[in-house]
């Protein structure tokens, strides 16, 4: 399905929230003020129709699963959820870098770890890895491209500092819990 790049955009909004948000807040992310405010609106409606969002409430948005699919995110079975969770040997865990050939020798090893190991790091540390798209780039070798989607667009979004880190952090943690319960794991405590 080829949609427009503003429906597109709204669904990218849509997935970076993990509960349902107001037509206001995703016009706001987007940028969108006065009477292309009012169009975010329309095309939140076309979404739902589309079954590409739901409205679980009035006046409340959240991406479908039909929407994620038209990302290019596919569907999370149990066995994914597991093997996206799965600890990884040091090979394959993730190492943190303050910069180009500056290795901090902290590890993470699988995503709840990561999440962990991510409120150690500094700052700039952080920022360094965001900017290269390393992030991204090992979640998608966990084989979640959901949450490498996500990271990319926190990325575009240039946040910086502490901001930054917590945003991540959230994301991190949320996506840990989704993981954890489609998986029947217990959920994690970050």
């Amino acid at each position: 399905m080829d949609l427009p790049t503003v429906k597109l955009e709204i669904l990218e909004v849509l997935l970076l929230h993990e509960k349902p948000v107001k037509a206001t807040l995703v016009a706001k992310e987007l940028g969108k003020e006065g009477k292309e405010a009012r169009a975010v609106q329309t095309h939140l409606f076309g979404l739902v129709r589309a079954g590409l969002a739901e409205s679980p409430e009035k006046g409340q948005y959240i991406i479908s699963p039909k929407g994620k699919i038209s990302l290019g995110l596919p569907e999370v079975t149990k066995e994914k959820a597991f093997e996206i969770l799965t600890h990884r040997p040091g090979d394959k865990a993730f190492h943190f870098y303050a910069g180009i050939d500056k290795p901090m020798h902290v590890y993470a090893y699988d995503l709840s770890d990561f999440c962990n190991k991510l409120n150690t790091v500094d700052l700039e540390t952080v920022s360094f890895h965001v900017e290269r798209g390393d992030f991204e780039a090992w979640f998608k070798m966990l084989g979640d491209n959901e949450l490498a989607k996500k990271t990319a667009l926190l990325r575009s979004r240039k946040l910086s500092g502490e901001e930054l880190r917590e945003t991540l952090h959230a994301l991190l943690g949320n996506r840990c819990i989704i993981l954890s319960e489609i998986a029947g794991q217990s959920v994690p405590s970050n």
